[in-house]
């Protein structure tokens, strides 16, 4: 709580939100499952912290740190990811997610959720990444603008999935509205190390 506290204090947040439509992903989520076998059920998390994985390669000052005179551009993507059971949370890190697979995000993300239940914790609860992820759609939440954990630039908040009404773009239909899942991300952003065009 009080590195939380001190990060608020220390780094000049601000934040972007987007919602996204999430039946091309589900799709994709059901397509590679089927793919890997009936045992593993790939979930969004996974995609998520994959294509977040890849937005940080696409932009690697972001893939950063704050260091007081300079700052500190990192090659691996390693994401800490929020994980818990009841009113405990952790955040646990996936090296070089950039590098991986979603089988294997999802193996290590898996791995970490039993270490929770099981209390028992490996060297990867005590790391730091180079960004953080944090799915609170699990709690039904819908957004949230998290706190980044220095020296950390950025941290995504995701929200729960939910059916919405949203304008209809497909041009050959006569329906003005479709029905989409949707999810809302917030990205937060140092606005020492990610500016407001970079972000």
């Amino acid at each position: 709580a009080n590195r939380l506290a001190q990060s608020k204090k220390n780094v000049p947040h601000y934040y972007l939100t987007v919602d996204i439509a999430m039946d091309e992903l589900l799709k994709l989520r059901s397509t590679l499952s089927g793919a890997i076998g009936k045992d593993s059920n790939l979930g969004v998390y996974e995609l998520i912290v994959k294509a977040a994985a890849a937005s940080m390669k696409a932009v690697p000052s972001a893939n950063a740190a704050w260091m007081d005179s300079v700052v500190r551009v990192y090659d691996s993507v390693d994401i800490n990811v929020v994980v818990g059971t009841g009113d405990k949370l952790y955040t646990p890190v996936i090296r070089d997610c950039g590098g991986k697979g979603v089988k294997s995000i999802s193996d290590e993300l898996n791995s970490a959720v039993e270490a929770v239940e099981s209390g028992e914790f490996g060297s990867e609860f005590a790391t730091m990444g180079t960004f953080t992820v944090m799915n609170l759609g699990m709690y039904g939440i819908k957004s949230c603008a998290p706190i980044i954990r220095e020296p950390q630039s950025v941290a995504l908040a995701i929200g729960a999935l939910e059916n919405r009404i949203v304008p209809n773009d497909d041009p050959d239909s006569e329906e003005i509205y479709k029905e989409s899942v949707m999810m809302t991300a917030t990205l937060s952003c140092d606005h020492r190390v990610v500016d407001g065009a970079v972000g």
